[in-house]
């Protein structure tokens, strides 16, 4: 089984997990892929007083069944003719299994409670973790009713995943805007839909940056400019990408705020992040980290890894993502 061909999932039973689970498995039937379904736990301990202020371990053998009842359902739930599924249960922090297991798999895919809050920005929390460390493209699905827009009641039933008819990604020149791009050419061609790259440019009153200009800049030539630089990023990564079409526009507004508005919209977006090493590495870039956690719809994000990747490899997002 080639292993770079898998689709990798985390589940831990929760609805959220559940929802990112029908996403994954969406993605791999129409990839052809294998869909490697993930359980992992770690083994509590308690301090014995027997044994002079050491720690016991407690039996793990109930986690275990516990974990595998999970991957049963799993995938019971995703079964399909033509679908191949293997599942994992594995020992340790949720986060850093699945970053492990991304160096075998080509997408990587989480779900989150969608609900936006501070709870949800704390570190270690996988939907954080994972998509700034993975090896592979990490997509993060939060648990959203696109149909109604809103989060979804806990008393209420998953909600079914759309196929991914429209994507937006965000290009602002970057060497990872640039990856991000050629990644969702090809989620694009793989799913046959329609591409949209997006480019911000704050130039409305109290947008920020393009306040503080002179009153000498030429705002509209700043547009105009910022066009045709993103004109040339798509010509490029189309280079080699015959009667495929990407739409292009560029507007007024930061980068996060238009991709959070228009993920209402549309049903996957793009980014991507330098996702760097060490402490800085544990947050994403303020554009990806707050698409992740407003976005109405699933997010992609592609980090400096992807690239190390590609490079490895010596071929193109196809080769790794395609």
């Amino acid at each position: 089984m080639k292993r770079d061909a898998e689709i990798l999932v985390g589940v831990d039973g929760s609805a959220a997990s559940m929802h990112a689970l029908d996403w994954a498995a969406a993605e791999a039937r129409t990839r052809g892929r294998t869909l490697h379904v993930v359980c992992s736990y770690t083994l509590p301990s308690f301090t014995a007083a027997s044994l002079d202020g050491g720690y016991a371990a407690l039996d793990d053998t109930a986690i275990q069944q516990g974990a595998r009842a999970v991957l049963a359902e799993a995938r019971q739930r995703v079964q399909a003719p033509g679908l191949d599924v293997v599942t994992t249960v594995a020992t340790g922090d949720a986060a850093a299994v699945l970053v492990e297991m991304s160096r075998d798999a080509s997408l990587a895919v989480v779900g989150t409670r969608g609900k936006g809050g501070f709870a949800d920005r704390l570190l270690g929390t996988v939907s954080s973790t994972l998509p700034a460390h993975a090896y592979c493209p990490t997509v993060v699905v939060p648990l959203r009713d696109q149909r109604r827009g809103g989060v979804v009641p806990a008393d209420e039933s998953t909600p079914v995943v759309r196929p991914v008819r429209r994507l937006i990604v965000g290009v602002d020149g970057s060497p990872q805007a640039d990856l991000a791009l050629r990644y969702a050419i090809d989620e694009a061609q793989a799913w046959d839909a329609e591409l949209t790259a997006v480019a911000g440019v704050p130039v409305g009153s109290g947008s920020g940056v393009m306040a503080w200009l002179p009153a000498t800049i030429d705002q509209t030539q700043v547009l105009a400019d910022v066009t045709e630089g993103l004109n040339v990023v798509v010509d490029r990564a189309l280079a080699d990408k015959p009667g495929v079409t990407v739409k292009r526009h560029v507007l007024d507004g930061t980068g996060a705020e238009l991709l959070t508005e228009f993920s209402t919209a549309t049903d996957l977006i793009v980014v991507g992040s330098r996702g760097r090493g060490g402490f800085a590495g544990l947050l994403l870039g303020s554009t990806s980290q707050a698409v992740l956690h407003h976005a109405a719809c699933p997010v992609m994000v592609v980090t400096n890894r992807c690239q190390e990747r590609l490079a490895a490899a010596g071929g193109g997002a196809e080769q790794a993502a395609g």
